[in-house]
């Protein structure tokens, strides 16, 4: 085996502050370093590790079908009622934009739900029962 899986994963997002806040404040991640100078946030839940990237040309927002390069990310939580308790959290969160609420999957028994976080990285939040 040539690699041990994903080290960290870098999100260019249209508002640091923003997007650190909603990891930090409202997913409960730690901030672990940065840099001011570029800038960036560096933010784990203690399994995942992300580089939140201030972006430098405005106006190009996220295209998961028009760019190359992200569709979306998936974070996993323990039960459907952690599931259910986040999308609360998440959806009333200022900047959120809500794709969908909670659903199974294809025909599941995986349930997700989707959103944009307020700096514009769309993401995936999964319980899988299997």
């Amino acid at each position: 085996m040539t690699t041990l899986g994903i080290d960290h994963l870098g999100l260019t997002v249209a508002d640091l502050q923003a997007s650190r806040d909603f990891f930090v404040e409202c997913l409960g991640w730690d901030q672990f370093g940065g840099n001011p100078g570029y800038p960036a946030a560096y933010v784990t839940n203690g399994h995942a590790k992300l580089t939140l990237w201030q972006q430098v040309a405005q106006g190009a927002d996220f295209d998961r079908r028009g760019n190359i390069g992200l569709h979306h990310f998936a974070l996993k939580v323990p039960d459907e009622a952690s599931l259910t308790a986040l999308f609360d959290r998440v959806r009333a969160w200022p900047g959120v934009k809500v794709e969908f609420a909670p659903e199974f999957s294809g025909k599941g028994p995986k349930v997700h739900f989707m959103i944009n976080e307020p700096g514009g990285t769309r993401m995936d939040f999964s319980y899988d029962p299997r």
